[in-house]
């Protein structure tokens, strides 16, 4: 090769650059769902709600772990496992004869549910998915709050006031126009009824107006009365 002559050959970076789109092109970032906080009552029964999305289709190796890590606590412990078509519940810890497997993965579904709750399952409980290729990408997590009566969550009190107060507000609307409508339709019939009068009063002045020219003249220009023959006779002079 000539001196001064640039190289053929690929430089570190930009193979590096190609290599990492290569890799990022088949494994795509899977996204797991869960609810931020769910609340159960001493004795009850809750639904660990899991779901997941990813570019791929619902593999034959999908799997769903379950990890609880108690309230104050460090560490976490995993609790169920979901993989191969079959749920394994862990055999270590508090949950191994209270947890349902209630998940479709078809539907990609990994949810679970715990029975018969105590205080001391107050904690964060963890949902990780894999779906190969899709396995990159966060975990989802829970806190469960166990009390001995559900409290009323505040978004339910707000929403039940609310609807209070459009519901008096809807009242008052109605009630508005309902009393507007009988208002303007009790003037309506007050006005017909002026008009009715006043056309009364008008007709009754045309009749006593005609009585009264025909009095005029029978009284002054009828022949039989004395002021009808001095009309008839200047009439004719």
């Amino acid at each position: 090769m000539a001196a001064g002559a640039p190289s053929s050959s690929p430089s570190p970076i930009l193979a590096a650059l190609l290599f990492s789109s290569l890799a990022l092109s088949r494994v795509q970032a899977i996204v797991v769902y869960t609810d931020k906080e769910v609340h159960g009552a001493v004795g009850s029964q809750v639904t660990l709600y899991c779901s997941f999305w990813s570019s791929e289709w619902v593999s034959d190796d999908l799997s769903f772990t379950w990890r609880y890590q108690p309230e104050g606590g460090r560490d976490a412990i995993s609790i169920f496992h979901y993989a191969k078509g079959q749920p394994y519940i862990d055999e270590v810890g508090t949950f191994k004869e209270r947890i349902q497997w209630v998940g479709d993965p078809y539907r990609k579904d990994g949810s679970i549910v715990i029975h018969n709750l105590d205080y001391s399952d107050n904690g964060t409980f963890t949902c990780d998915v894999k779906n190969p290729p899709d396995i990159v990408g966060k975990t989802s997590q829970v806190t469960l709050y166990v009390f001995e009566k559900v409290p009323t969550r505040y978004g339910v009190v707000l929403g039940a006031v609310i609807g209070g107060v459009l519901g008096v507000v809807l009242l008052a609307l109605l009630l508005f126009y309902l009393i507007r409508y009988c208002w303007l339709r009790r003037q309506a019939a007050l006005q017909r009824r002026l008009s009715a009068m006043e056309k009364g009063k008008l007709h009754k002045a045309a009749k006593d107006s005609t009585k009264r020219g025909r009095q005029i003249w029978s009284q002054d220009c009828h022949p039989d009365n004395q002021n009808g023959r001095r009309f008839q006779q200047r009439t004719r002079n």
